[in-house]
């Protein structure tokens, strides 16, 4: 019986050929990733999503025709693409755009000078449900797309979020304050002398209150409703 894993599968979006010819060179060179299918806008992205149903979507954010932000709002908002992550690709780590695409649904971003061994290692963990973005540049971009009224906006969330924030227990609420970390389930196990296998349960209980997709998303959430500042 054959053992093989089936390669995880990637889409890549850029306006750029000459950038996506280099990721997929470097994705393809791993036995455990393909590219799927490229696209040079926000439009023929989705459409390539929807046909080839991939596990990861490389998402530019400045693109023709239709722009990255809005392209992953509808790939994360689509019920038959409920399995594909996206990251998003910024050309600098203080593009407030990047926060937009979270809200949007991505499951992180990079820039696109990445180290080749960090694009495939962010590729495989967000497919697992990890995350794929520094705390700190979480918050400096919360920082930059909130301006002033940020602190007054964490110190009254809306009724909406107040309500999912109550669903969680204060083990919980403890376990998205270590989330907001960007430790993984390890290193928050290791903390609060608690195992690996615990913690896990615990996040996915967190996710799944907060109606959230990954832990990402759960970080953005934190801030925005004042638990993390």
């Amino acid at each position: 019986m054959s053992t093989e894993q089936t390669p995880l599968r990637i889409l890549l979006a850029d306006d750029q050929a000459l950038l996506r010819a280099g990721f997929a060179m470097v994705i393809d060179s791993q036995p455990d990733l393909r590219v799927v299918d490229q696209a040079g806008n926000g439009q023929d992205a989705l459409t390539a999503a929807r046909v080839h149903r991939p596990d990861v979507v490389l998402m530019d954010i400045r693109m023709p025709v239709m722009d990255g932000l809005e392209a992953t709002r509808l790939i994360t908002e689509d019920p038959t693409l409920g399995a594909t992550r996206v990251i998003v690709l910024t050309t600098f780590d203080t593009d407030e755009y990047a926060l937009q695409a979270l809200r949007a649904g991505a499951a992180g971003f990079l820039l696109k000078d990445v180290k080749p061994e960090t694009l495939l290692d962010s590729i495989r963990t967000v497919t697992t449900g990890g995350a794929v973005i520094a705390p700190t540049t979480t918050r400096r971009l919360l920082d930059a797309t909130l301006g002033s009224g940020a602190q007054a906006r964490r110190r009254t969330p809306d009724v909406h979020q107040q309500g999912k924030l109550d669903r969680l227990t204060n083990r919980e609420q403890e376990i998205l304050l270590e989330l907001a970390t960007g430790d993984s389930n390890g290193e928050i196990a290791a903390r609060l002398f608690l195992s690996e296998a615990t913690i896990k349960t615990h996040v996915g209980q967190v996710l799944a209150k907060l109606e959230v997709r990954d832990r990402v998303q759960a970080v953005v959430f934190a801030y925005e409703t004042g638990l993390v500042y």
